[in-house]
């Protein structure tokens, strides 16, 4: 039989990440090209159909039906190094195990479908259907096998946050607007990792490869106010309302089945995303110059543990004993500055560029390699280019991860990440 207390090596933080996916390094932090080529700096400005995500009360602005979409592309790049610590005694026989790997070429498309029309001089009201959050990671198992045991199992995990957003935007005067929408979200996710070795009662065995698959819903709102005090300054206000997730889903240890024991567990978990409050000004200085400043501030306290409930009866011992049921996070709250700018070179063409900081929400010790937690000086670019009604815009963004270490007495860890993010809008007004 198998005791609650049977030591499991599993790595242990994964068993709960993959519904994290608002965490730093892995949203997309917006939606819109021009929004992103200015570097996420648009709550002040929200003036194209990526009003949705930005600032609702943007849209009350809107004088023509309009529709827009927009498709983005991330590439993550990150890199894990795991050496023995100099002055380490061990067994030359048996060293601690080694790695030095480099995530596989993968591509995490998300985008974003807006409509919005006039009721009236006064009321604008619109659909946003997009993916505020995703992105994941691969890993060759083969650069991994001393963290496997010998065998090259598959390390990945591939995250997504789908949201269906109605909106009602309400031009007060000619100077205030406000807006709300109601978010529908739907989560999704995929993890597959090494399950380790546990004590069946038998001595130590393998348990072969894990993997999870959940999906969840969950309900928020976000709230908006856009004000404009002179016809050159705009100044506008977002709170995104947090949203608990349910999830349900199964996992599955491959290897369980070879000891006459069930090799999946349906299980259960709650996730809330956080308080999301983001603060803007836009202001042009001359005819074809404009500048925006944002302050985003995320309340990611919150997520101080996960819980994670297995409901087959021979699986809630074996997470209970090893910890994989409660998982202590430790995030802090973090605060993002963002900066942009967009120069218009004639009645049709524009050019655009932005900076922004993304500090990490977690500590080092709680970083891993599928969801890693990395502070971000990321860069953009974007062109825009007007024919009529019609509105073309690209964007190219760079997410630059500082590196991360997570040591212990045996071993130095050190964790890299970039991200590449180009993307694409067209808008019509008619």
């Amino acid at each position: 039989m198998m005791s609650k207390r049977t030591p499991v090596f599993v790595v242990l933080v994964l068993l709960a990440l993959a519904s994290l996916v608002a965490a730093n390094g892995l949203n997309l932090n917006g939606l819109g090209t021009r929004a992103q080529a200015m570097g996420g700096a648009y709550v002040g400005l929200a003036d194209d159909f990526s009003a949705v995500f930005w600032n609702p009360a943007g849209a009350a602005g809107f004088k023509q039906t309009t529709f827009g979409f927009y498709a983005v592309d991330l590439i993550p790049r990150a890199t894990f190094d795991m050496s023995i610590r100099p002055g380490t005694v061990y067994v030359p026989e048996d060293p601690p195990p080694t790695a030095n790997a480099k995530t596989d070429l993968s591509h995490y498309v998300g985008g974003l479908a807006a409509y919005y029309r006039p009721l009236g001089e006064r009321v604008v009201v619109g659909l946003g259907i997009g993916t505020p959050s995703g992105l994941g990671t691969k890993w060759n198992g083969d650069d991994l096998v001393e963290l496997s045991g010998g065998t090259p199992f598959d390390w990945s995990s591939k995250i997504g946050v789908y949201s269906v957003s109605p909106l009602v935007a309400l031009r007060l005067n000619d100077r205030l607007s406000v807006g709300a929408t109601l978010n529908v979200n739907l989560g999704t996710f995929n993890l597959k990792m090494p399950g380790g070795v546990a004590d069946l009662g038998e001595g130590t065995v393998p348990l072969g490869q894990y993997e999870e698959q959940m999906t969840g819903w969950g309900f928020g709102a976000t709230v908006g106010v856009m004000a404009k005090p002179v016809d050159r300054l705009s100044i506008g206000l977002t709170v995104r309302t947090p949203s608990t997730v349910s999830f349900k889903g199964s996992a599955q240890l491959s290897y369980l089945s070879l000891y006459d024991l069930p090799d999946s567990s349906d299980l259960r978990r709650k996730i809330t995303w956080p308080l999301w409050v983001a603060g803007g000004v836009a202001f042009r200085p001359v005819d074809r110059l404009l500048l925006s400043a944002d302050v985003h501030w995320t309340q990611w306290s919150k997520l101080d543990r996960i819980t994670t409930e297995y409901l087959e009866a021979m699986w809630a011992p074996l997470m209970e004993g090893s910890g994989a049921d409660v998982r202590v996070l430790d995030w802090k709250n973090a605060t993002q500055l963002r900066f942009g700018a967009e120069y218009t070179l004639n009645a049709s063409t524009a050019l655009r560029a932005g900076y922004y900081n993304d500090p990490a929400p977690g500590p080092a010790a709680t970083m891993n390699i599928l969801l890693p937690t990395h502070t971000y000086n990321a860069f953009s670019v974007g062109l825009g280019k007007t024919v009529g009604d019609l509105r073309l815009d690209f964007g190219l963004e760079y997410l630059a991860g500082r590196e991360r270490a997570n040591d212990d007495e045996i071993s130095l860890r050190r964790y890299g990440m970039s991200i590449v993010v180009p993307s694409v809008s067209v808008s019509y007004a008619f």
